[in-house]
């Protein structure tokens, strides 16, 4: 359907290009129907400056520059009006033809147009779509401020830190769902039901050519692969996904699943955001031994603000206020009464008399060693829970032994089975779109039956720098190559009861 609009969109538009060369008198107007020519016919007779010509060329956002031209050519058959301009742009092909059978439309030329003078409103409206135009397109294609809304990544990131997020590093990527209200994600501000776009239009995934791709331990916005159905409710979403709560709750039943909660469908470019270090490139094997990460076999890259959990027990000792700032990286905060507390969790108690579960950083961890008394050693979480692919009879992992497990690659054969189905049934349905039956032990993909499938397109392994503390890969699986947003580069601003400022444009490890 999008492909559709597109082409009336361009013929039409052309068709009435050369109707309104005709109208005008322009020698040899059959040159209106030659892409780019006709441009340049326009720009001698509008007096344009011809560098506006060969920025066109520039994709994408020549695109808008065609479109202003365009504008421009309008303006010099004495149509000046918002109306007449809003026509212009989102219908010309019905919009133009018209044009060039008005009785009221006539080429009054260059001289005509100077001779018209904008209202100060109409100044201030032109302005106004310019900065948008532009500031969308900036947004879209080349930076994009993002904010850290999750300990997930800390230490090295915070919760309140605000990012340049590049789209040009790795390639930007064009809206698949065009449609949209400006500066905004999935919905509305200052609502949680109503959506910020419209799906009419569905355009397929493209990216155009970036700075770079992917690098094993670059951090990277990402659409969360998971969000593309979510309960819309406070404490779900992203949070506690629409597949855990089919799968745990309701036994894979969606219809009872919308009986219970508000369930919204986003497209893949309108999922929720999320930002993680990418451990794992296409073809990279993956395990997690003892809560060590090891990457084809070898340790996996430790960044310097990596997080863990520490099993401590105090033996009858006590940590001071500024032990757990300065050495652990743990600030206290006073409470509603005034007692200091901990509001992010990281001093949590056991049930057993002086013994803690602390996460901090390897220096923490360190740093605690050095206490005499102190017994500290590191927390392994083996408890079997909902983790990727969940099934546990065939994948009985945990949050810190995992895996092994390959990361697909593009042109990767798989051999698919009973017990590794699991793992690849929605990377084959959702991320590559096709459909997948499994009758009497058999697969059937689009119909057919087979006994492997060929991997489409890259897929990525990320985690968290909080390693106890983040959803991550372990939990959803790989992210797709469609869903990569762009590479975290520079923290802009910090905040947190104030300016951090020991933050501010500071880079990204």
């Amino acid at each position: 359907m999008g492909w559709i609009i597109f082409i009336i969109y361009v013929v039409g538009w052309h068709i009435g290009i050369y109707l309104l060369f005709k109208k005008a008198g322009f020698k040899d107007p059959w040159k209106g129907f030659i892409p780019f020519y006709n441009t340049w016919i326009i720009a001698q007779h509008c007096g344009i400056k011809k560098w506006w010509f060969w920025l066109q060329l520039i994709p994408i956002a020549g695109q808008f520059i065609t479109i202003w031209m365009t504008i421009i050519f309008v303006m010099h058959f004495g149509k000046f009006s918002l109306l007449d301009h809003i026509l212009t742009v989102f219908v010309p092909f019905v919009y133009l033809p018209y044009l060039s059978t008005s009785g009221d439309a006539r080429w009054i030329g260059h001289e005509g147009v100077k001779r018209y003078k904008k209202s100060t409103v109409r100044e201030w409206i032109d302005a106004l779509v310019f900065a948008v135009v532009a500031a969308t397109l900036i947004r879209t294609f080349v930076f994009e401020a993002y904010t850290i809304p999750t300990g997930s990544m800390e230490k090295t990131l915070l919760i309140n830190d605000f990012l340049v997020v590049s789209k040009m590093s790795y390639g930007a990527r064009l809206p698949v769902t065009p449609l949209s209200f400006p500066f905004v994600h999935n919905t509305m501000p200052l609502s949680t039901t109503t959506l910020s776009y419209l799906k009419w239009i569905q355009l397929p995934y493209k990216r155009l050519a970036g700075f770079g791709h992917v690098k094993r331990n670059d951090v990277v916005v990402f659409n969360f692969p998971a969000g593309d159905t979510i309960i819309n409710l406070p404490g779900y979403g992203s949070f506690r996904t629409y597949y855990d709560v089919l799968r745990y709750e309701f036994n894979g039943d969606r219809e009872a699943l919308k009986d219970h909660y508000p369930v919204i469908v986003h497209p893949m470019d309108k999922t929720d955001n999320y930002i993680k270090r990418c451990v794992g490139m296409p073809g990279d094997v993956l395990s997690i031994k003892n809560g060590v990460l090891y990457v084809n076999e070898k340790p996996g890259f430790h960044p310097p603000g990596l997080e863990k959990e520490y099993l401590v027990k105090m033996n009858g000792k006590s940590l001071s206020e500024e032990f757990l700032k300065n050495e652990l990286g743990i600030d206290l905060e006073a409470d509603e009464n005034g007692n200091l507390a901990d509001p992010e969790q990281n001093i949590v108690q056991l049930n057993e008399p002086g013994s803690y579960i602390i996460n901090c950083t390897e220096q923490g961890y360190q740093n605690l060693k050095k206490i005499e008394g102190i017994s500290v050693e590191p927390f392994i979480d083996n408890n079997v829970g909902p983790l990727f692919p969940q099934d546990p009879q065939h994948f009985p992992w945990t949050v810190d032994n995992f895996g092994p497990v390959r990361v697909p690659a593009k042109g990767d054969i798989i051999q698919l089975s009973q017990k590794n189905i699991a793992m690849y049934r929605r990377l084959i349905t959702n991320y590559e779109e096709n459909t997948l039956e499994e009758r009497d032990g058999k697969f059937f993909i689009n119909g057919k039956e087979t006994s492997a499938y060929q991997v489409k397109q890259n897929y990525y392994w990320m985690m968290g720098d909080n390693r106890h503390r983040s959803q991550d890969s372990r939990y959803w699986g790989f992210v797709p190559e469609t869903h990569i947003v762009g590479k975290a580069s520079l923290i802009f601003f910090s905040w947190k009861n104030g300016p951090r400022f020991s933050r501010i444009f500071s880079s990204i490890k």
